[in-house]
């Protein structure tokens, strides 16, 4: 199935999930910082006092901004005023629904109380 959209309507749509998603990457890498200070005082702390510790591994924040700032790029580029979006298509740009979606919020949700409680929402959905 296809469906015509305003390129301005569209994107819009594609900026406010663009900022939603840099807002939940922004705050995951500030609780990054705060739990990797946290475990590097304490094994510091392990350290100083003779004991033995563990290696401690944590993922990083993951980002996909640049994947919305090549289609907004894409829609501003396009020389008309509407866009044919397939349903694939449809998902990802306007219901924020990317392949990569659920892996970006389980691995920001260590860090980032948003991207827990969309994270929530999902599994809600299912």
């Amino acid at each position: 199935m296809k469906v015509t959209v305003q390129k301005q309507d569209i994107l819009t749509v594609i900026r406010s999930n663009r900022t939603a998603h840099r807002d939940i990457f922004k705050e995951a890498v500030e609780g990054y910082r705060k739990k990797a200070l946290e475990l590097l005082e304490k094994r510091i702390a392990e350290v100083k006092a003779g004991k033995f510790f563990t290696y401690v591994q944590m993922s990083l924040p993951e980002d996909h901004t640049r994947d919305y700032d090549r289609v907004i790029g894409m829609l501003e580029h396009h020389q008309g005023t509407d866009i044919e979006l397939l349903e694939a298509d449809y998902a990802m740009y306007v219901q924020d629904d990317w392949e990569w979606k659920r892996q970006f919020l389980m691995s920001n949700s260590a860090y980032s109380g948003t991207a827990a409680a969309a994270l929530g929402n999902v599994a809600d959905e299912e």
